[in-house]
């Protein structure tokens, strides 16, 4: 089991990397399939990781997870909003982008941060 939980949690770093590496370093406002693919990873990864947290003995902070999930899915939303107005061909959504890498940032803290209850 601990193999597992630790390829979710590589998946999920992986999938905050593809996010602020995307939004700040890579495309530097133009959204990208890396930046979209590494939000949903981010939600799937840590919701599998909710879970096998649970399945354990240790208790789980539901409000850090909740507040975590609210963010998360910003990040998603940001990401898919601005993919789907380039489809559109309504242009670049550069501040979209952005707010999704700052978010997930922001996410990042909030997970190392709130150490009360893990």
């Amino acid at each position: 089991m601990t193999l597992l939980e630790n390829v979710f949690v590589l998946l999920h770093l992986l999938g905050m990397a593809a996010i602020v590496g995307s939004a700040v370093f890579v495309a530097r406002g133009r959204s990208t399939p890396a930046l979209l693919w590494g939000a949903r990873a981010q939600i799937v990864s840590g919701l599998i990781l909710v879970g096998i947290a649970g399945a354990g003995t240790d208790p789980v902070n539901h409000a850090k997870i909740g507040v975590k999930l609210v963010i998360a899915i910003a990040v998603a939303a940001c990401a898919e909003i601005a993919a789907a107005k380039v489809r559109k061909g309504e242009g670049e959504r550069p501040q979209l982008v952005t707010a999704a890498g700052a978010l997930a940032v922001l996410n990042a803290a909030i997970a190392v941060l709130w150490v009360s209850g893990s």
